[in-house]
Order: structure tokens, then sequence, then C-alpha cells
């Protein structure tokens, strides 16, 4: 008789799936009408698995045949992916209620690519990993171009899928290669082969590389960032402001678990390729955002460059890198949700404006906004004693611990490079001119998420010991393992 699996770690994953069949079904017994409804009911879903993710995690295990990690890793992650999840559909709802795309359907797929996020982050095997990134993905080229009438959204939603089409090939051409040379794809047995000293051949190595080459796709790191600046630019803003954070923290979490996991005995073979992608992404991310004109696609090579400092983290492949990864993508998570408010609340006449220049005299016309705005930048450039600042130096440090010398000192210098376009923003809103004010107000939701997240970001410095201690037992779960 066949043993029924645990499913006790899994149960906000299984409440999530539950979750978004019943939404599905509410909306299409209520109409668009619901989509209020739908949405906040979203956000409560979020919450609930958010309480059974950190009640049912208390030692760390494996179920569905090794399939399903539960670690302190996956809690501290999960709770990151469901946090920006819920802030995004919340600081949607003005938006597509305003541009007349309000669907039942817009915030039940925010819910699947989350649980898709949510299964990619406890993957244990080369297999569940393709389940949750597939599922993630799926959801996330429908709501890139869930502007149909529009050709900018349908063009974003186009090349998101083509180029992720191609980055799901790759990654699973990669698993081939690693099953076939190995003969497993679950997590801990291949951990097992390498440590025993196993035979790394040629073709074990090329699978690495394109299992590396689809996940550097998924967090838009260089070569593999073509797609972000026109999807950035054309999805619908809750869906740029989406697409920066949660899928971004899962697919971090996701490198991370695939390389320091099943790999880790094989640091110095995937070290060198981790550290040319994190080079390239900060140097791209720090020089192509200069002239850029369009805020959007100045977030798009601005998160670029940051997930090249995060990739810092993960070179270095130690304890104390994974605990600065951790610390940065929390932290990251504050500041882009933070600046994507501010963006999303840039309207002139009931009319959306992405232009940089329309930041002109911001600090006089909506002062509050600007302090904001002015806090997130100088946070991002990496200005003491903002948290970006312990972000970056957590990383640095970790680089510096690991004798990665070379890979600090340049990412210090893109950081200075970096933060002419950070400040530039600054200047223009306290300096200039105003050329016409934004609409005010700007709602309730807005400035709460506004409020939250520029706290965060300002204060960190006076409470770091929460996020900080909970990332490196995070780190000591996932090396454990």
């Amino acid at each position: 008789m066949t043993q029924m699996p645990d499913i006790a770690p899994a149960l906000p994953e299984i409440f999530l799936a539950l979750a978004g069949m019943a939404l599905l079904m509410l909306g299409v017994f209520k109409g668009d009408r619901s989509t209020r409804l739908v949405a906040y009911l979203t956000v409560l879903s979020f919450v609930v698995a958010g309480f059974l993710l950190v009640s049912t995690v208390e030692t760390p295990s494996r179920t569905f045949g090794g399939m399903f990690v539960a670690d302190d890793f996956a809690v501290f992650m999960k709770i990151l992916s469901l946090l920006g999840s819920a802030l995004a559909v919340i600081m949607s709802l003005e938006f597509i209620e305003r541009e007349q795309m309000a669907r039942f359907e817009f915030p039940v797929l925010f819910l699947f690519a989350t649980l898709g996020m949510m299964l990619m982050i406890s993957a244990g095997s080369l297999l569940s990993l393709y389940l949750g990134l597939e599922l993630q993905s799926l959801s996330l080229y429908v709501v890139a171009a869930f502007r149909r009438d529009t050709v900018r959204s349908s063009e974003a939603g186009l090349k998101y899928f083509v180029l992720g089409a191609l980055s799901s090939g790759m990654l699973l051409y990669g698993a081939s290669l690693i099953y076939g040379f190995t003969g497993t794809i679950d997590f801990v047995r291949l951990a097992e082969t390498f440590a025993e000293g196993g035979q790394v051949g040629i073709g074990l190595i090329i699978g690495i590389v394109f299992i590396a080459a689809g996940l550097a796709f998924k967090v838009s790191a260089v070569p593999f960032h073509m797609w972000t600046p026109d999807v950035y630019e054309g999805a619908p803003t809750p869906v740029t402001a989406f697409f920066a954070v949660a899928p971004k923290v899962a697919a971090i979490a996701l490198f991370l678990r695939v390389m320091v996991g099943p790999f880790g005995d094989l640091v110095l073979q995937w070290q060198q390729i981790v550290v040319v992608i994190s080079i390239l992404s900060m140097l791209l991310g720090a020089y192509a955002a200069i002239n850029q004109t369009n805020i959007k696609r100045l977030m798009a090579y601005s998160s670029i460059g940051h997930m090249g400092y995060a990739l810092i983290g993960l070179a270095a492949g130690t304890e104390r890198g994974v605990s600065g990864v951790l610390i940065y993508m929390a932290i990251y998570l504050a500041m882009n949700v933070g600046t994507f408010a501010c963006i999303l609340s840039m309207r002139v006449n009931r009319r959306m404006v992405e232009g940089i220049n329309d930041l002109a005299g911001l600090s006089k016309t909506n002062p509050l906004m600007a302090l904001s705005l002015a806090v997130f930048m100088f946070s991002m450039a990496g200005i003491p004693p903002l948290a970006g600042f312990f972000g970056k130096l957590s990383v640095f440090l970790a680089a510096i611990d690991a004798q990665l010398y070379t890979l600090a000192i340049i990412g210090v210098l893109t950081s200075v490079v970096g933060a002419f376009y950070y400040i530039r923003i600054v200047k223009l809103m306290y300096f200039d001119d105003p050329v016409e004010s934004f609409d005010r107000p700007i709602g309730r939701d807005m400035t709460l998420v506004l409020t939250g997240t520029g706290l965060f970001t300002a204060f960190f410095f006076l409470f770091p010991a929460p996020i900080m201690d909970a990332a490196t037992r995070a780190a000591q779960s996932l090396l454990a393992g």
C-alpha cells in the first residue's frame, strides 16, 4: 500500500491553489464587477498563506518524494514573495479601474504566479523546479499582455513569451544533461554524488551552464536581459511593479537553491560563470540607464544592476554570501515597491506620465512624494545610512571574505556611476522648475504603501537585527540541507 506523503509542509501552497480556483469561480459568477472583491480576497489569501508558512515549518523537511523542501530559507524567501505580490495587487487596484482594465482574472493571475514562485523556492529536484517556474511564467506572460487594446502591452507580452520559452528550453536541456551524466534529478542525491568526489565531466559542466543561463534570464542578468527594458516599458505599470519585485525574489532564491545546494561542491566550476554575469549586469545597469528618459526603462536597467549586486553574494558561495543576498533582496523589495508606488502616482490631468522630466519641481508641488522618492533614490544609490547601503555592504563584505576582490571593487565603482542617474532624479525634483503638477490626492492605499516602504528604507539602520538574524538562519538552513 502506497504511503500518503506528508502534506503539512506544503499547506500554504495547497491553500493558495484552492483559493485561486475558488476566486476564479467567484469571478465567473459575479462578473467583472467583482474585481475589487477578488483583489482583496487575493491579498487575504496571501496573508493566510504567510500565517500557514510561519506556523507549519518548525524543522526542515522534505516531502512528495523529496521534490518539495520546507526550511528556514524557503520561509524567508516565500514571505518576501508573498509580501511583494500582496503590495503589487494593492497598488494595481486604482490603476486597473481607471484604465478600464478591471477584470477579475487580473488578481487571480497574480495569485497563480505567486503559487509558482513558492513552488520554485521549495524545489527539491530539477522536475519540481521546472514545474514551479512554468506555473509562474505562464501567468506572467498573460499579465504582461493584459491590455490587449494597446500595441505596447501586446508586444511586451509576446517578447516575454518568446524569450521566456527560449530560456525554459535552455533550462530543460541543462536538466537533461545533468540527468544523463548523473542518473538523478534529486538535489540531495546530486549533492551526495559530488561530495563523494564523483567525476565531473565536460558534459555535466555544460549542463550546469545551461541551467545557469535559464535562471539568469529569470533574474534578467546580462547577457540574458534583452527582454527587460521593453517588457517593463510596455506592460501596464502595476504589472511592471510586480515583475520588478516578487518574481525577482523567487528567481534569486531558485538560483541560490540550485547552485549552493546540489552543486555546492562544484563552486569552482560555476563560480566563474556567476562572476562574469554579475560584472556584466552591474556594468550595463550602471551605464545603460544614464541616457534613459522613461522612468520605467530606467527602473528596468536599475533592476539589472541590482541583480548583478545580488549575484555577488552567490559568487562567494559561502554562508555569509547567501545571507548577504537575502538581506539585499529584502531591502531591494522595499525600495522598488516604494519607487513604483511613486511612478503609479505620476498622473497629470488624469493621465499617466512616465517621463523622468515630468518629475521636475515635484518638491514644490508635492513635497511628501518628492521626499519619499528622494529616500528611495538615495537608498538605491547606496548612500548611508539608508537601507540600500547595508544591502550593498553585506554582499561586498561577503565577496571580500571569499577573496573576490576584483568583483567587490567593480561593484563599488559601478555603484558610483549608478548614483549619477539616481541623484539626477533628486536634482530634477528639488532644483528644477515645475512643469505641471501631479494630480492629488494619490489615494489611501498608495499613501500607506509609500509610508511603510519609506519608513523601512529610511530607518532600517535603527533595527537591522530582525532581517539580518532571519537571513543568517535561512542561509544556515540552505547550506545544511
